[in-house]
């Protein structure tokens, strides 16, 4: 069993930055990949940023240049650096991973882009 618990979502103006982050605990050993998903009011949740254990990174392309993702293994804690955020970022925030055959949810931070 993995929990992943994020925080760091609010409020913020057009052109502001956030920082969110997932803390990870449980049977973290099994942990592979780490995702940031996102879903807006009435949308499909999307994949906007995936990292793996060894630290590679890739993006959706509503968020590349804008967005970066990052894991501290030492601290069980990937992040989202989010810059330059736009009224269309608004959203949940998930994270996500999979651990072996099993497949993890954080239970979302809410992140609110005024225009």
């Amino acid at each position: 069993q993995v929990q992943l618990v994020e925080s760091g979502g609010g409020l913020v103006q057009a052109g502001g930055s956030l920082r969110l982050s997932c803390a990870a605990s449980g049977s973290i050993f099994s942990i592979n990949a780490m995702s940031w998903y996102r879903q807006a009011p009435g949308k499909q949740r999307e994949g906007i940023a995936i990292i793996t254990s060894g630290g590679s990174a890739n993006y959706a392309d509503s968020v590349k240049g804008r967005f970066t993702i990052s894991r501290d293994n030492a601290k069980n804690t990937m992040y989202l650096q989010m810059n330059s955020l736009k009224p269309e970022d608004t959203a949940v925030y998930y994270c996500y991973c999979r651990a072996g055959p099993a497949s993890y949810w954080g239970q979302g931070t809410q992140v609110t882009v005024s225009s």
